[in-house]
């Protein structure tokens, strides 16, 4: 059974482009084997990380996430049964929202910053699909 995982997470350590990418390096080692895709946002000391796959997989490594110290405020906001991947190109996509026009932010949000605490899952999921839509998420697997 296929599941979607959506989290958000606040860095307990100051985040370089260093640590982002070395994230990215590991979950693009260790994903396909795992049969998990998704794709990785980030904006100041904010991630918000999608994870596709099996279910028992999906949920250990978002426990494995969630007691990994780099990450504080660790919380589900969209979990959902699937039939099919949305993120199936990605083995982990990225998003730098650095390098997002902020109009597209605040069209989701009271202002043009990344804080998925404050919206819903749901609201969170629709920015995803926008920057997808938008070519906004680099590191497609090949």
């Amino acid at each position: 059974m296929l599941v979607r995982l959506l989290y958000a997470s606040r860095a307990s350590e100051p985040v370089t482009q260093a640590t982002v990418d070395a994230i990215l390096a590991q979950s693009r080692v260790h994903n396909p084997s795992l049969g998990i895709t998704g794709i990785l946002c980030w904006g100041g000391d904010i991630f918000m990380q999608v994870l596709e796959g099996g279910r028992g997989t999906v949920n250990t490594l978002y426990n494995t996430i969630a007691s990994d110290p780099r990450h504080v405020r660790v919380e589900v906001l969209h979990y959902e049964e699937v039939s099919e991947r949305r993120f199936a190109g990605w083995t982990m996509g990225q998003v730098n929202l650095a390098k997002i026009n902020p109009s597209i932010l605040l069209k989701y949000s009271e202002k043009p910053q990344l804080d998925p605490y404050s919206v819903s899952g749901k609201v969170s999921m629709a920015l995803l699909e926008e920057l997808i839509a938008t070519a906004s998420i680099i590191g497609r697997a090949g």
